[in-house]
């Protein structure tokens, strides 16, 4: 979720003792329905490591490890992964087609003032099929309850709590995305975290028909990456306006990416996936689209979109123009939102934000993207918490902008940017929530996920 050093421990820590505790879904119609070519399988390598949910603590250095492994196994599919042909590609930014409002400071209130929550990572609304809004608990629980003001109690949708290891502050039930024909299939994906070997699992499960539950028995593990260390998960899932499914991997953890894993294109870690699930099978848990950025390059893992990055703590994509967004968490100095693209290299741990990180001095960013917007660690400020792309109605002042947060801060801000640059923003408002996610509805509007007691939105 966020920060790795000890910024986003402290977020998961008290969703942890709590106990209690998304991404949007595009129109089915969009989504490809390609044929497969087999191609050979990736050689695995001993870098397939990934991270989880940062912890706010006095310091972004957590305690030093008794060791460092060698290795990590790496615990991707043995089946071939197999190259799609190329998809329409992802949308690019494009400026709005007239000119919006200015952005004004706004207010928070309880969107839901009957219910508590502790340790929420997630909130979404699948495209179709179901009216109701779902959150993920850290422990591994997903609840669903009606998107109206009244409700006052959530039900269990899924619980796989037996499965799922929340003993490091930044793991657990961190993702949750609904497969855009969601309506027909009934099929949802999570993220969570396991032990025995200490690993990342991206799974599908389906819901039981006819019920008000998906079952907890029916998992199909669609891929699991090792990780070295309990924090830098990353975590996000969500599918592009391409029907493929975007899954967000931290460094693998520790402090400074000890493992150089950050711009290692021969392993997942501090990577955003692009994989399609639309044939998934026990087999054949997943394929690589043809026009990934990677997929013809024997030196680099296929399913790589993006890479270079900390850890993306949130990604989504903007509604309708595609643009990917994330929120970066820093190490020492700044935080970092991106605008993700295509085989974009974000620097890390070469760079922090625009900043060297290693060397301190004369490093060499030639070839990396930089942050569309960067701020420092004062303030009270630790780790940032990506969002969305408003696009909402409720709202005509935020049309068209990126609204994003702290975590330790509870600042939430708003920035309007044009493909070259930041046109505007503004500190939407200074609270003081623990902000560990933000949500979004059918709707696009927006929630604020408080770790420390439940979900908000932004008003006049």
């Amino acid at each position: 979720m966020v920060k790795t050093s000890g910024v986003i421990a402290l977020i998961l820590a008290a969703s942890l003792l709590a106990a209690a505790c998304g991404p949007d879904a595009p129109d089915p119609t969009a989504a490809p329905t390609p044929t497969s070519i087999p191609v050979p399988p990736p050689t695995p390598t001993a870098a397939d490591t990934a991270a989880p949910v940062p912890t706010p603590t006095a310091s972004k250095v957590p305690p030093a490890p008794t060791h460092l492994p060698a290795h990590v196994p790496t615990l991707t599919p043995t089946v071939p992964i197999t190259l799609l042909p190329a998809s329409t590609p992802t949308p690019t930014v494009s400026p709005p087609a007239t000119a919006a409002p200015p952005l004004r400071p706004l207010n928070v209130e309880r969107a839901l003032p009957n219910l508590d929550f502790r340790g929420l990572t997630n909130l979404t609304q699948p495209a179709a099929g179901d009216d109701r809004l779902f959150v993920t608990e850290q422990s591994g629980r997903v609840l669903a309850f009606p998107n109206d003001e009244e409700v006052r109690e959530a039900e269990v949708f899924l619980d796989i709590r037996d499965r799922v290891s929340d003993r490091g502050s930044e793991e657990g039930l961190l993702g949750l995305a609904f497969d855009p024909a969601y309506q027909e299939n009934g099929y949802l994906y999570v993220y969570y975290s396991a032990s025995g070997p200490r690993r990342s699992v991206v799974a599908r499960f389906s819901a039981i028909p006819g019920a008000r539950q998906a079952d907890p028995a029916g998992e199909l593990v669609i891929m699991e990456i090792g990780q070295p260390f309990g924090n830098h998960n990353g975590g996000q899932l969500a599918f592009g306006p391409d029907g493929f499914l975007y899954v967000g991997l931290g460094d693998g953890g520790a402090a400074g990416d000890p493992q150089g894993h950050g711009r290692n294109r021969a392993t997942l870690l501090g990577s955003i996936l692009r994989i399609d699930v639309s044939g998934s099978t026990a087999e054949v848990p997943y394929t690589v689209p043809r026009d990934n950025p990677f997929a013809g390059d024997s030196a680099s893992r296929p399913e790589i979109w993006a890479y270079g990055l900390r850890n993306p703590w949130r990604f989504s994509f903007d509604r309708e123009t595609g643009a990917l967004w994330a929120g970066d968490v820093g190490q020492n100095r700044v935080e970092e939102v991106d605008v993700v693209e295509k085989g974009g290299d974000y620097g890390w741990k070469t760079l922090e934000g625009s900043r060297c990180f290693s060397p301190s001095t004369g490093c060499d960013p030639t070839g990396t993207v930089l942050p569309v917007w960067e701020y420092p660690l004062n303030g009270g400020n630790c780790s940032v918490i990506g969002g969305y792309v408003y696009r909402g109605e409720r709202l005509p002042s935020l049309a068209g902008a990126y609204v994003f947060g702290d975590f330790c801060s509870g600042h939430i801000w708003a920035l309007r940017y044009d493909e070259e640059q930041v046109t505007e923003h503004l500190l939407l408002a200074d609270t003081d929530l623990r902000i560990a996610s933000f949500g979004q509805d059918r709707e696009g509007e927006l929630y604020v996920l408080s770790q420390n007691d439940g979900i908000y939105r932004l008003v006049p």
